[in-house]
Protein backbone atom coordinates (compact mmCIF):
# COMPACT_ATOMS: atom_id res chain seq x y z
CA UNK A 1 0.00 0.00 0.00
CA UNK A 2 0.95 3.54 -0.72
CA UNK A 3 0.56 6.02 1.16
CA UNK A 4 1.43 9.51 1.95
CA UNK A 5 0.63 12.60 4.42
CA UNK A 6 0.99 15.95 4.06
CA UNK A 7 -0.05 17.46 6.78
CA UNK A 8 1.59 20.54 8.88
CA UNK A 9 0.42 21.81 12.37
CA UNK A 10 1.69 25.07 14.20
CA UNK A 11 0.96 27.68 16.97
CA UNK A 12 2.42 30.69 16.69
CA UNK A 13 1.70 34.71 16.15
CA UNK A 14 1.08 36.77 13.27
CA UNK A 15 3.04 39.25 12.11
CA UNK A 16 1.19 41.13 10.22
CA UNK A 17 -2.65 41.69 9.77
CA UNK A 18 -4.57 39.22 7.68
CA UNK A 19 -4.01 40.11 3.69
CA UNK A 20 -7.35 39.39 1.94
CA UNK A 21 -7.89 38.90 -1.66
CA UNK A 22 -10.45 37.72 -3.75
CA UNK A 23 -10.62 35.31 -7.14
CA UNK A 24 -12.35 36.33 -10.30
CA UNK A 25 -15.40 34.01 -9.24
CA UNK A 26 -15.62 36.45 -5.52
CA UNK A 27 -13.84 33.36 -3.59
CA UNK A 28 -11.96 34.74 -0.21
CA UNK A 29 -8.27 34.21 0.29
CA UNK A 30 -6.57 35.17 3.36
CA UNK A 31 -2.56 35.45 3.51
CA UNK A 32 -0.71 35.41 7.03
CA UNK A 33 2.94 35.48 7.85
CA UNK A 34 3.04 33.30 11.30
CA UNK A 35 6.01 33.29 13.24
CA UNK A 36 7.28 30.11 15.93
CA UNK A 37 9.92 30.28 18.03
CA UNK A 38 12.00 28.38 20.15
CA UNK A 39 14.46 29.08 22.75
CA UNK A 40 17.27 27.91 24.60
CA UNK A 41 20.74 27.83 26.36
CA UNK A 42 23.64 26.85 24.93
CA UNK A 43 26.84 25.33 26.14
CA UNK A 44 27.51 28.95 27.35
CA UNK A 45 24.68 29.77 29.18
CA UNK A 46 23.65 32.64 26.79
CA UNK A 47 20.17 32.46 26.24
CA UNK A 48 19.45 31.67 22.13
CA UNK A 49 16.81 32.05 20.42
CA UNK A 50 15.17 31.28 16.76
CA UNK A 51 12.31 32.63 15.26
CA UNK A 52 10.81 30.31 11.66
CA UNK A 53 8.44 32.71 9.21
CA UNK A 54 5.61 30.87 7.63
CA UNK A 55 3.45 31.70 4.49
CA UNK A 56 -0.29 30.75 5.09
CA UNK A 57 -2.73 30.68 2.86
CA UNK A 58 -6.50 30.00 3.53
CA UNK A 59 -9.48 30.17 1.20
CA UNK A 60 -13.03 30.33 1.79
CA UNK A 61 -14.77 31.05 5.09
CA UNK A 62 -11.45 30.20 6.92
CA UNK A 63 -9.99 32.94 5.44
CA UNK A 64 -13.10 35.32 6.11
CA UNK A 65 -12.86 34.49 9.77
CA UNK A 66 -9.35 34.85 9.76
CA UNK A 67 -9.99 38.26 8.21
CA UNK A 68 -12.85 39.82 10.71
CA UNK A 69 -11.14 38.63 13.97
CA UNK A 70 -7.05 37.74 13.73
CA UNK A 71 -4.68 40.88 13.92
CA UNK A 72 -1.26 41.46 13.68
CA UNK A 73 0.34 39.09 17.54
CA UNK A 74 -2.71 37.19 17.41
CA UNK A 75 -1.76 33.66 18.89
CA UNK A 76 -3.12 30.54 16.26
CA UNK A 77 -3.35 27.40 15.97
CA UNK A 78 -3.20 26.04 12.35
CA UNK A 79 -3.50 22.90 10.53
CA UNK A 80 -2.95 22.20 6.65
CA UNK A 81 -0.82 21.31 3.93
CA UNK A 82 2.57 21.85 2.36
CA UNK A 83 2.52 23.24 -0.94
CA UNK A 84 5.70 24.53 -2.86
CA UNK A 85 4.77 26.75 -5.85
CA UNK A 86 7.90 27.99 -8.51
CA UNK A 87 7.33 31.59 -10.17
CA UNK A 88 10.04 34.02 -11.44
CA UNK A 89 11.10 36.87 -9.76
CA UNK A 90 11.27 40.55 -11.39
CA UNK A 91 15.03 39.64 -12.62
CA UNK A 92 13.68 36.42 -14.19
CA UNK A 93 15.19 34.14 -11.70
CA UNK A 94 12.92 30.77 -11.12
CA UNK A 95 12.36 30.89 -7.17
CA UNK A 96 10.38 28.29 -4.64
CA UNK A 97 7.97 29.58 -2.32
CA UNK A 98 6.82 26.77 0.19
CA UNK A 99 3.10 27.83 2.11
CA UNK A 100 0.76 26.00 4.32
CA UNK A 101 -2.19 25.93 2.30
CA UNK A 102 -5.84 25.61 4.35
CA UNK A 103 -8.89 24.87 2.74
CA UNK A 104 -12.36 23.85 4.00
CA UNK A 105 -11.39 20.18 2.93
CA UNK A 106 -7.90 19.75 4.47
CA UNK A 107 -7.16 22.32 7.06
CA UNK A 108 -8.31 23.96 10.73
CA UNK A 109 -7.65 27.13 12.35
CA UNK A 110 -8.00 27.64 16.04
CA UNK A 111 -7.94 31.48 17.65
CA UNK A 112 -6.16 30.94 20.72
CA UNK A 113 -6.01 34.67 21.85
CA UNK A 114 -8.23 35.67 24.90
CA UNK A 115 -11.96 36.49 23.62
CA UNK A 116 -13.69 39.42 24.70
CA UNK A 117 -15.36 38.68 28.01
CA UNK A 118 -13.13 35.78 28.87
CA UNK A 119 -11.09 32.69 27.50
CA UNK A 120 -7.54 32.70 26.79
CA UNK A 121 -5.03 30.01 25.85
CA UNK A 122 -6.22 26.28 25.87
CA UNK A 123 -9.41 27.41 27.74
CA UNK A 124 -12.12 28.79 24.87
CA UNK A 125 -10.50 29.48 21.50
CA UNK A 126 -12.82 29.99 18.59
CA UNK A 127 -12.89 27.30 16.15
CA UNK A 128 -12.93 27.47 12.20
CA UNK A 129 -12.26 24.06 10.87
CA UNK A 130 -13.75 21.75 7.97
CA UNK A 131 -17.81 22.06 7.90
CA UNK A 132 -19.24 18.60 9.45
CA UNK A 133 -20.19 16.46 6.22
CA UNK A 134 -20.43 19.27 3.86
CA UNK A 135 -17.67 19.87 1.33
CA UNK A 136 -19.59 22.03 -1.01
CA UNK A 137 -17.93 25.28 -0.22
CA UNK A 138 -20.99 26.30 2.21
CA UNK A 139 -20.35 28.70 4.69
CA UNK A 140 -19.49 27.23 7.89
CA UNK A 141 -20.22 28.87 11.26
CA UNK A 142 -17.16 29.61 13.82
CA UNK A 143 -18.50 27.75 17.23
CA UNK A 144 -16.59 27.45 20.56
CA UNK A 145 -14.42 24.64 21.30
CA UNK A 146 -15.32 23.42 24.73
CA UNK A 147 -13.53 23.56 27.78
CA UNK A 148 -12.20 20.79 30.07
CA UNK A 149 -14.17 20.28 32.85
CA UNK A 150 -14.14 18.03 35.74
CA UNK A 151 -16.59 15.00 35.47
CA UNK A 152 -19.22 14.93 37.96
CA UNK A 153 -19.20 13.48 41.06
CA UNK A 154 -21.60 10.32 40.15
CA UNK A 155 -18.80 9.48 37.28
CA UNK A 156 -16.44 8.58 40.46
CA UNK A 157 -18.96 5.71 40.87
CA UNK A 158 -17.60 2.43 39.75
CA UNK A 159 -19.70 1.04 36.76
CA UNK A 160 -21.23 -2.13 37.38
CA UNK A 161 -20.32 -5.03 34.00
CA UNK A 162 -22.43 -7.42 33.05
CA UNK A 163 -21.11 -11.08 33.88
CA UNK A 164 -22.39 -12.31 30.30
CA UNK A 165 -19.55 -11.37 28.32
CA UNK A 166 -19.25 -13.88 25.09
CA UNK A 167 -15.36 -14.10 25.35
Amino acid sequence: MSRSLNKVQLIGNLGADPEMRFTQDGRAIAGLRIATSESWTDKQGQKQERTEWHSVSMFGKLAEIAQQYLRKGSKVFIEGQLQTEKYTDKQGIERFATKVVLTPFNGQMIMLDRAAGGGGYGETPAYAGPPAGNYGGAPQAQRAVPTHQPAPDHFDQTPEFDDDIPF
